[in-house]
């Protein structure tokens, strides 16, 4: 079972969140894009509201999950982990996808890199508690933190809400799929863009230039003194930018649900 919650009118637009996280990291995006879409906020399996991750579960039983709760072809905005699942989905089911946008994705991570995100995978086998706070120390720095110590200090407790197991499945393929996806990024047809932080140390800029690279017709946009949470620390920016791109593909593809 996949949780939901859906809001707007116009073409639809599903937004999904990162390891850990939920649909709720999305709200001060959702105002803008609501404005011009249908929007869907769905939990992935082992999130919010959804049903936990089953043994064995892979990036391809992420996407199938979220094939079956999409509302129709949609444009689709994934977050962390959330962007790999919108690139399988991408990949194993091309006419459901009006669009991709990839927001603090990963790609064709280096060894040293790859060494960095194992060792927090062995932490969360080991520690949840201390991957998350780990995660915030990371995604705050210090002035947002005092700017909102209260974010701050929900985002770590719904990392510490989040089914242990599930968290842990989740990560692992966090950690291991984008080495299966990368060599397969150039069978991407729908238009995509590829958005981080220029602060973003495990999401970098250069990860989403690479994405650009190998997605044929895509492009990367980075913004500055951002950090990972782009939908939190810059949601203005990023919802301008979702809905400039959504807006090129809409020219083409005539609203189904606009009067």
């Amino acid at each position: 079972m996949i949780a939901a919650k859906r809001t707007g009118i116009g073409t639809d637009v599903v937004l999904l969140h990162g390891v850990g996280l939920d649909r709720a990291m999305w709200r001060r995006c959702v105002p803008a894009l609501a404005a011009r879409h249908r929007v869907t906020l769905l939990d992935l399996p082992g999130h919010g509201g959804s049903a936990p991750v089953p043994p064995g579960t892979d990036l391809p039983g992420l996407a199938a999950a979220v094939a079956g709760a999409l509302p129709g072809p949609s444009h689709v905005v994934g977050f962390s982990l959330g962007a790999l699942v919108a690139q399988e989905l991408a990949l194993r089911s091309p006419a459901s996808v009006r669009s991709l946008t990839l927001v603090s994705a990963v790609a064709d991570r280096t060894p040293e890199q790859a060494a960095a995100v194992r060792a927090r995978l062995e932490l969360t086998r080991r520690d949840p508690a201390a991957t998350a706070r780990a995660a915030v120390d990371r995604w705050f720095d210090d002035a947002w933190r005092k700017a909102e110590p209260e974010l701050a200090e929900e985002i770590l407790q719904t990392l510490l809400a989040t089914d242990r197991d599930s968290y842990a499945r989740c990560y692992e393929i966090f950690c291991t799929a984008d080495r299966d996806l990368w060599p397969r990024l150039g069978g991407i047809t729908a238009p995509t863009l590829a958005v981080t932080g220029s602060d973003d140390p495990g999401s970098t800029p250069e990860m989403s230039r690479k994405i650009a690279a190998a997605v044929p017709g895509a492009r990367a946009v980075v913004v500055p003194g951002v950090r990972h949470l782009l939908p939190l620390q810059a949601p203005g920016e990023l919802a301008a930018l979702i809905l400039e791109h959504t807006r090129s593909v809409d020219g083409e593809r005539p609203s189904p649900h606009a009067s």
